[in-house]
């Protein structure tokens, strides 16, 4: 684990509903910062995680979703892969969004096999975000108990997938994107969280409330506590 991470408690009302998470995201798409751009940075901050929880020799499998969500799985698994480390993907679905295809293509020419085992020491939990709807659909249903029944260490990008139900990925650790979200309080007692930087500008978290930055400064996420 990286040294120098701050903590940080976030007042009541800097910890979001997921309709206003997105409210702030599209604000922030809005001020100029492009999903395309937001992805990078939280894929970014994910294979760091990642990389200093693992073993020099450790393998590493990214669980990926057909959303945005999955696109920040692709690049971290790209940035993990350039590296050195050795990654493998898992694909939830074939086919996903504009994100999704170009984060995977990118994959693809990196040389990152697809349909690994199910045998990793890291596994990025990485299938569905904050527009995930439940109940989710049987395929999600058989890779949430494979990937809850691996020894590995498991990592969720934003919110676990299946969060909320019974049967759901339950991780040891979180890295959620960019503010505290109201969904995620459940885990503070069980799951490491932190919140990543995602560039967003500080106006517009000041329009939702918030009166000073999240202290991100020098590693560029922050444990939630």
């Amino acid at each position: 684990m990286r040294k120098g991470i701050n903590t940080y408690k976030p007042a009541p009302h800097e910890v979001l509903e997921l309709e206003a998470f997105k409210k702030m995201d599209n604000a922030a798409v809005t001020a100029g910062l492009p999903i395309g751009i937001m992805m990078e940075q939280a894929g970014f901050q994910l294979a760091r995680l990642v990389a200093g929880l693992l073993a020099k020799k450790g393998k590493v499998i990214a669980g990926i979703g057909p959303g945005n969500n999955g696109g920040g799985g692709l690049v971290a698994a790209r940035r993990l892969k350039a590296w050195g480390i050795d990654v493998g993907l898992h694909l939830a679905k074939q086919k996903g969004n504009e994100h999704f295809t170009t984060q995977l293509k990118r994959c693809l020419n990196f040389s990152i096999p697809l349909d690994p085992d199910w045998s990793a020491d890291i596994f990025i939990d990485a299938y569905l975000g904050i527009s995930q709807r439940l109940p989710l659909d049987t395929d999600f249903s058989i890779i949430i108990k494979n990937v809850n029944a691996m020894s590995a260490k498991i990592i969720s990008l934003d919110l676990p997938t299946g969060y909320g139900d019974n049967n759901r990925i339950n991780p040891e650790i979180i890295v959620c994107l960019a503010a505290a979200k109201i969904p995620l309080t459940e885990y503070l007692n069980t799951s490491k969280i932190f919140i990543a930087d995602l560039g967003i500008p500080f106006s517009v978290y000041k329009d939702f409330g918030f009166q000073s930055p999240i202290p991100f400064s020098g590693e560029g996420m922050v444990k939630w506590i």
